[in-house]
């Protein structure tokens, strides 16, 4: 086992040895249980830490000495969020470079949203152009304190920046009208596809491993949690802002709308990934429970959805506003899918909740489907359109994705198919999304003739 591992152990075992009540054999036998628990973990693919921690939380549902420790553990972890030091207070330089490479990111992203205004444009004025190049103002930023914090070798930092830059030419060199189709497919899309340039920074220091690319997915979860909270935080600030400087006869607005709302919405991107790489090794996280509690939500919404179908006997709408709710329902249980097999044991056994997740799955296959018949319908019918194809594109990706998914969590729930088969599928098929994003940013605007 690694140096670090070992430096665990022993903190494990010196906080053991002071319980009084523990003899010398009872400490060994507790410490063997343990070691061979974090051997399971890592076979199965987990980093040392991580299989230390999820060993020792494992222990503490078995007794309570375990529990406490595991309980401490976290503590200190948790408290290493928000210090720059270590637990007993001494200065750490390499959480202060940390913090000034965040801070540095995020006044760049922030700078990033005034700096057109340089060129004559105007964040009123000129809403095409910051709504397809919303996404070029932040996410490089956080791409880049990522990249750094990994270490990221010279190539993959160039692979980055070519990503980026073919990103502001599609946004910025096709010529898209403000009421063009394209416009509104580019601002969705684009962001698509550079999140996951942000992911190649993040799994920079091991391109190869499926386990990094989950832990990019529980990583996009999460993150996305954080910046939410950030944004109702932000929220509470601005009204603040405006009751306070409005009760001296001063009015905010142009501060807020120009200033403190779109810089602090870019900075915030960088913000919350740096909140989740910050506690990447506690043991309880948010993952587990979000999927449970969304899970039989969602479920139920959409087996109600597909009854009140069959009893009505209507059909889909399939205009644009339909179309991109669809897309985001079935991109929401997706996500759901794949947050929950981010924050699975990998060797507990089929259960109740993944029995559930089948349900899930199958429901959302089953409206997929049902939208698809109606998009290809309307398109014989009347003709295609941006939208359409790109709704028609991303739902027969959907469908691909969640018909062999069905498959696997079938083959799971009876214990035939192993978990890790579902997990490697999910890793390899998310660069499809990434392609079709470019497909739709880079090849859709000249195809339809930028309309």
């Amino acid at each position: 086992m690694s140096e670090g591992l070992e430096a665990q152990f022993a903190q494990w075992r010196s906080y053991v040895q002071r319980r009084k009540e523990l003899r010398g054999t009872d400490v060994e036998e507790l410490e063997d249980h343990l070691r061979g628990s974090v051997e399971e973990l890592v076979a199965a693919g987990l980093r040392d830490d991580e299989a230390f921690l999820v060993a020792v939380k494992r222990m503490g549902s078995l007794d309570e000495l375990s529990r406490e420790f595991a309980r401490e553990h976290s503590e200190r972890l948790w408290k290493q969020l928000v210090l720059t030091g270590d637990v007993d207070g001494a200065a750490d330089p390499g959480k202060r470079r940390e913090l000034v490479a965040l801070v540095a990111c995020a006044v760049g992203a922030a700078l990033s949203v005034k700096l057109p205004e340089v060129f004559g444009l105007d964040l009123d004025r000129d809403g095409a152009f910051y709504a397809t190049n919303a996404s070029l103002f932040a996410l490089p930023w956080l791409a880049g304190f990522l990249a750094w914090r990994r270490r990221a070798g010279a190539a993959v930092i160039g692979v980055l920046v070519g990503l980026f830059a073919v990103g502001a030419v599609a946004a910025n060199v096709y010529p898209l009208a403000e009421t063009s189709m394209s416009v509104v497919l580019t601002s969705i899309h684009l962001p698509i596809a550079l999140w996951f340039a942000v992911g190649l920074a993040y799994v920079s220091d091991d391109l190869r491993s499926p386990r990094r690319r989950m832990d990019f997915v529980r990583f996009t979860g999460e993150w996305f949690v954080y910046y939410v909270l950030i944004g109702l935080g932000g929220g509470v600030l601005i009204a603040f802002v405006f009751g306070t400087f409005e009760a001296i006869g001063t009015s905010p607005e142009t501060f807020v709308s120009q200033w403190l709302a779109p810089c602090g919405a870019a900075a915030a991107v960088v913000v919350a990934g740096w909140l989740v790489e910050a506690k990447q090794s506690v043991v309880e996280n948010i993952a587990p429970v979000l999927t449970r509690l969304f899970t039989p939500l969602f479920t139920a919404v959409l087996l109600g959805f597909l009854i009140t179908l069959v009893v009505t006997t209507s059909g889909i709408d399939v205009e644009r506003e339909a179309l991109i709710l669809f897309d985001l329902l079935l991109v929401v249980v997706l996500g759901l899918l794949l947050y929950s097999i981010s924050a699975r044991d990998p060797l507990a056994p089929a259960g109740l909740f993944d029995k559930l997740q089948l349900a899930l799955v199958v429901s959302a296959l089953l409206i997929d489907v049902l939208v698809l018949l109606e998009i290809t319908g309307r398109i014989s019918e009347y003709g295609t359109t941006p939208n359409k194809a790109a709704a028609l594109g991303e739902n027969v990706i959907l469908l691909a994705n969640l018909a062999w998914s069905a498959w696997l969590l079938l083959g799971q729930v009876r214990r035939k198919t192993p978990f890790a088969a579902l997990e490697r599928w999910q890793t390899n098929y998310l660069p499809v999304y990434a392609g079709w994003a470019w497909v739709v940013v880079l090849i859709f605007p000249p195809i339809f003739g930028y309309r």
